[in-house]
């Protein structure tokens, strides 16, 4: 019986260290893996600085977010575009929180569902030079194809970025030459200047994105006006996107069950936010069926 007895306490105490190796001991702590949240400077979704910094809608997504995944520690890091998706590729724990999918991305990064809708990208003009458009216009909408073989403009783009699945094709199929391409940071706001000062005559943006680069650069918004590109989406969705590995698959799985909750309670007003009126209201009213479209 002795020998049963002292069987069995060893027993218990393998037991209760394998526990305790595994849940960690009472005072004792153990590392998590840190999640590094790559952020690019895109007024008005993130702002990194200026009277409306911290206040861009995925500023204000984030906090909620990292606070529904306590099994992660959050760090963010200011990068830009080229740095950002180089990051992403490689073997790092990062996630994107604002990416357009790409069938090309989508090689190399996981992407979550889709997270909010964007209305979709268009050209910027000045409305002094909208009569230079006119002939390729049909209905409310610019024919880009038509507009760039004219070789009658000059159209500044954000190099690398990706402006939709109608947009992106359309640009890949003209000569770069015939392009401004911008590769440095304030990109949108460098290239309305260059619009200003007639260097190019339209630029291809997000239109609350032009609006807001406009207002920082002494530009009068009403000065400006929006022209979508025939055959695009009303909106667009971005998604959260992480870096191919094990760890990167496993918070996809994390955000996309918060997302699910987020994008519609949270993320959709902290958007609209940002619109003009009356697009913001025509945007808040689509926003019911927003989810309901994609499946996810």
């Amino acid at each position: 019986m002795p020998y049963r007895t002292s069987s069995l306490k060893r027993a218990v105490l393998t037991i209760a260290l394998a526990i305790f190796s595994q849940f960690g001991m009472p005072g004792t702590s153990y590392a998590k893996d840190t999640l590094i949240w790559l952020l690019r400077d895109m007024p008005p979704v993130t702002i990194f600085s200026g009277p409306d910094q911290g206040k861009g809608a995925i500023d204000q997504l984030l906090p909620l977010l990292t606070a529904r995944m306590p099994e992660y520690d959050h760090l963010l890091m200011h990068v830009n575009r080229a740095r950002g998706m180089q990051m992403l590729k490689d073997e790092n724990f990062t996630c994107d929180p604002m990416l357009l999918w790409t069938a090309e991305r989508a090689k190399s990064v996981i992407f979550s569902i889709p997270t909010y809708a964007v209305a979709s990208n268009g050209l910027i003009v000045r409305r002094q030079d909208l009569e230079k458009f006119a002939p390729f216009i049909e209905g409310k909408s610019v024919d880009l194809a038509a507009l760039l073989a004219s070789k009658s403009v000059r159209i500044g783009i954000v190099a690398e970025r990706s402006y939709g699945q109608v947009i992106d094709p359309i640009l890949k199929s003209v000569a770069q030459e015939d392009l401004s391409l911008h590769y440095g940071n304030d990109a949108i706001g460098s290239l309305l200047q260059m619009e200003r000062l007639g260097r190019l005559e339209a630029l291809i943006s997000y239109w609350p994105e032009a609006l807001y680069q406009a207002r920082q650069q002494g530009i009068v918004p009403e000065d400006l006006a929006f022209l979508p590109v025939k055959g695009t989406p009303k909106y667009q969705f971005t998604h959260i996107a992480c870096s191919n590995t094990p760890e990167g698959k496993q918070a996809i799985d994390v955000i996309n069950r918060e997302m699910r909750v987020l994008r519609e309670s949270k993320l959709i007003d902290l958007y609209a936010q940002w619109l003009p009126s009356p697009q913001r209201e025509e945007y808040l009213q689509d926003a019911r069926a927003f989810f309901q479209d994609t499946g996810k």
